[in-house]
């Protein structure tokens, strides 16, 4: 039977569980119950790790309460700060990350850790949507998820699910690119994903928070949008300039047809295009050397 290694004296953990927090009086100590319920069945020793950005209420001390690791971060920075704090102070092999509002189940933990070591990254898929503003939330995030497929070329259930299960090994190599905000739960399934790890989603149920969210629609769907192509830029470089490069093409050709038949001649606007579709392909291929050369080196 698990036990953490807070209660029994064990300094090696198996597994890490972090949990993120801002703001989470109300929360945090039935998701630390609840980790704790979950745990007390399966054969791992682990801990759990509070990390607090700055909170301005109770957070902090209530987890204490708890007799669990809290760090406490002198500067608000994000969740995803809180996250990457959260991975370098952990001592467990394998490292599980929920939120701190109660939304994710923590009964499925156990279960994500049966797919170690097959897998390298194992993410709660969640079968509703609870946040607020659903009718905004849920066809931004098909779309965006849609947009991540595409340029993965792998299906994803849940792009920017805040339960997942990982190699510690495996994530510190990608640390450098995390984000500090809210995409950085999009960025390391990104990071496993495009680099050809062994990644796996399990359905999981989906509770509305408890407490007020720090989601903005609007700002925070851009930041989604935005770590999809950096990600992909990052590791795959032509998934993003082939298929610009070849829209570039394309559309001079095209222009130039129709210059041609209408004037006679080509126009200055055919050749600029023309040209710029020759320089995305140019700098998409550079890129593409220096990953390459970059992936050698390592």
């Amino acid at each position: 039977m698990a036990k953490a290694v807070e209660d029994s004296g064990q300094t090696s953990p198996d597994v890490s569980i972090i949990l993120p927090a801002y703001n989470e009086e109300e929360a945090i100590l039935g998701v630390i119950d609840d980790i704790h319920k979950a745990m007390a069945g399966s054969r791992y020793r682990y801990e759990v790790l509070v990390v607090d950005d700055a909170s301005s209420d109770r957070t902090a001390q209530k987890a204490e309460e708890k007799n669990v690791r809290v760090i406490r971060r002198a500067i608000r920075q994000g969740s995803g700060a809180s996250r990457k704090t959260g991975i370098l102070h952990a001592q467990g092999s394998v490292i599980v990350m929920l939120d701190a509002d109660g939304t994710y189940t923590a009964g499925d933990i156990p279960k994500m850790l049966e797919y170690f070591p097959d897998y390298d990254q194992v993410n709660g898929a969640r079968t509703s949507e609870q946040g607020t503003m659903k009718w905004l939330r849920a066809p931004a995030k098909w779309l965006i998820r849609r947009f991540a497929c595409y340029l993965t070329g792998t299906k994803i259930p849940d792009l920017n699910t805040g339960l997942k299960a990982f190699k510690k090994d495996i994530m510190m190599k990608y640390l450098w690119v995390m984000p500090n905000g809210f995409s950085c739960v999009t960025s390391m399934t990104l990071a496993f994903l495009v680099n050809g790890h062994r990644v796996c989603y399990l359905p999981t149920e989906y509770h509305p928070r408890i407490g007020r969210s720090k989601f903005h629609p609007v700002r925070d769907a851009a930041n989604y949008v935005q770590t999809i192509v950096r990600m992909v830029m990052y590791f795959d470089p032509l998934k993003v300039f082939l298929p610009l490069g070849g829209l570039l093409l394309f559309a001079g050709i095209v222009k130039s047809f129709f210059s041609v038949w209408h004037t006679r001649s080509l126009q200055e606007s055919d050749v600029i295009i023309l040209i710029s579709a020759v320089m995305v392909f140019a700098i998409g291929f550079l890129a593409d050397l220096i990953v390459a050369y970059q992936k050698q080196g390592k």
